[in-house]
């Protein structure tokens, strides 16, 4: 399991996860499992962080252990 900051960040935006699976689309239990700290491929990191509004470079802010 690995830390990231994506429950975090997605509560700041008062969003639920059924709400950024949408956006992501990716399912629900993908995104409960990333946020519990699941591995994820790169295109669904992908995915999740622009579904966050944030820029592919924030990469770091939200999965800091897996490439920054």
């Amino acid at each position: 399991m690995t830390k990231n900051r994506v429950k975090e960040i997605r509560e700041s935006l008062l969003m639920s996860k059924a709400e950024l699976a949408r956006k992501a689309r990716v399912s629900p239990l993908t995104v409960d499992r990333i946020e519990r700290g699941a591995p994820c491929r790169m295109s669904t990191m992908r995915k999740i962080i622009l579904a966050l509004g944030l820029k592919l470079s924030d990469r770091g802010a939200v999965f800091p252990e897996d490439g920054e």
